[in-house]
């Protein structure tokens, strides 16, 4: 009984704090000072944000360098493009040509000047590396044809073909501008050094230890940052990281924590804890191999679908890890997410789970499937939130007479197994950097690298082009309600489980942040402060 009530008063106390937190932030006038100390649970392979892929990068970094666009820093579905380096922009008629007009007096911390010959130095890099240099954004950039530099403060993208993801695609993270005569130097430079526009200068990194910067006194944007400096602490264990923020030697770890790590902090500090919770840009999948019978026959993957509960689903894995909401083909609460009413017109998202069962077992009798079947089921060797969620879909598929067997693969040697198609059904993964259909979806493209699954389907090819170039967003949202259709109902070439819960406990100190649906995303810090 003692322990019910603690559970109610620790969730009385995170409504409170999520309610509260976003309005008193509002009305506090920022101050300046202070170091604000964060926990980084990865750390940097190299400093050169256009060939890495890993959020250790990002958070420590991203303080030092400008990006011609951003995702605005106080817009929580983070997907609204903002001028960063770049104070204004025009798209041409066709959609074929982007111009941007760069904001005079931005100085490298070099003290170099920033012209449009760095913003172009750096896309080309970015979008036509030479032959032996990673970019690993570069296939994102198809439809660039070239990148100008007609005047000192003028940058031209000229594309193949409109694209309707362009300009939010300009506002990546990972897209720093660097210098362009550093770059015909020797343009692995950046790779172990850092010069950037950003409103921290670099101090030191200490391997394994941390990472320190300080305040630009030349930041272009006049009066930021507010904070005297930062400093990021590289802990890899979570225990470490919640003890960290509860004994009070960090303020914020900006990856996120789980349910129960929330709780702990919640019921340890009460008050002096804000806790911003968002859908988060990553979500589980399931994987069936169209190659191996019986999961050729798209009755069986349907069937696969049908046996899911994802609202009772998302009830208790929410409790225990990093899951919650049930969605389709976007993160719900976003701009092109389906609407929870349509949701429930595709295969596994009804309401009533079992009609859903019957139908399943029905379509695997049709298919020749034996009641007891038996199958692996492969999954990656993390336990958040990988575990839980394998778990729960083998009890999932136990209910339509499915025999399924869990098999761990280490992480490191999952990703070459599902590029070799060495399983019959795996579980899948993505995490996106922005919200964006062409970003999100392009994986389930025939020719893609990621489809795992092996689906050919000219259908879904010709839906993804067409939502891509589709210019009026309600036009775009109707093909994708197609295309969501065909890939999970009608052909069930893949399932999704339940997207990612982002949740963010913090120190009460740290004011000006505003969580966004992806951890790559608002690590700047130039407009974060800390309250006294």
């Amino acid at each position: 009984m003692h322990r019910r009530i603690a559970h109610v008063v620790t969730l009385a106390t995170l409504i409170l704090a999520v309610a509260v937190a976003p309005v008193a932030a509002q009305q506090d006038k920022p101050r300046s000072g202070g170091e604000l100390v964060f926990v980084v649970p990865s750390q940097p392979p190299s400093y050169d944000a256009h060939q890495e892929e890993t959020f250790g990068v990002i958070h420590p970094m991203a303080p030092h360098y400008g990006t011609l666009l951003r995702v605005d820093p106080f817009e929580k579905t983070g997907t609204k493009p903002v001028g960063d380096l770049a104070e204004s922009w025009t798209i041409s008629k066709d959609g074929l040509t982007y111009t941007f007009k760069l904001r005079k007096g931005v100085k490298f911390h070099d003290g170099a000047e920033l012209t449009s010959k760095d913003a172009k130095a750096s896309y080309d890099k970015i979008i036509f590396p030479p032959a032996g240099l990673k970019s690993s954004r570069k296939a994102t950039y198809a439809s660039v044809e070239a990148v100008e530099a007609p005047d000192p403060s003028t940058v031209r993208f000229r594309l193949k073909w409109p694209e309707s993801s362009f300009l939010l695609n300009l506002a990546s993270p990972w897209n720093w501008i660097y210098r362009a005569e550093t770059l015909a130097k020797d343009i692995r430079w950046y790779e172990k050094n850092v010069n950037g526009t950003g409103p921290f200068t670099f101090v030191e990194h200490v391997k394994g230890s941390h990472w320190v910067g300080k305040k630009n006194a030349n930041y272009w944007d006049k009066g930021k940052p507010y904070l005297d400096g930062y400093r990021a602490l590289f802990i890899s264990a979570s225990a470490p990281q919640v003890a960290a923020i509860r004994g009070e030697r960090a303020f914020i770890q900006f990856r996120g924590f789980s349910p129960p790590e929330r709780d702990q902090l919640v019921n340890a500090l009460g008050p002096k804890i804000t806790v911003q919770q968002s859908g988060w840009d990553c979500v589980l999948m399931v994987a069936m191999h169209h190659d191996k019978k019986p999961f050729s026959d798209k009755r069986v993957r349907r069937a696969l679908t049908l046996a899911l509960d994802r609202y009772e689903g998302s009830k208790n894995l929410s409790r225990i890890t990093i899951v919650r909401d049930v969605g389709g083909v976007q993160v719900p609460g976003t701009p092109y997410a389906t609407p929870p009413a349509e949701l429930e017109k595709l295969a596994g998202y009804g309401k009533d789970i079992n009609a859903a069962r019957a139908e399943a077992k029905k379509l695997l009798k049709e298919a020749g499937v034996p009641d007891g079947f038996a199958f692996t089921f492969k999954n990656r060797g993390i336990p958040h939130p990988y575990e839980p969620i394998g778990v729960w879909l083998i009890d999932q598929w136990r209910q339509i007479g499915l025999n399924v067997k869990q098999e761990f693969v280490e992480a490191s040697a999952y990703h070459p197994m599902l590029k070799r198609g060495d399983f019959e059904v795996a579980m899948d993964f993505a995490c996106g950097f922005i919200v964006e259909p062409d970003l999100d979806l392009f994986r389930f493209v025939s020719t893609s690298d990621a489809n795992y699954g092996k689906h050919k389907d000219a259908v879904i090819d010709e839906l993804y082009v067409k939502q891509a170039r589709a210019a009026d967003p309600e036009e775009r949202k109707k093909i994708l309600r197609q295309f969501e259709k065909r890939l999970l109902d009608e052909e069930a070439h893949i399932m999704y489980t339940l997207w990612w819960n982002r949740i963010i406990p913090h120190n009460s100190r740290v004011k000006g942040w505003t969580i966004t649906p992806s951890h790559y995303l608002n690590n700047q810090l130039d407009t974060v402060w800390l309250s006294e």
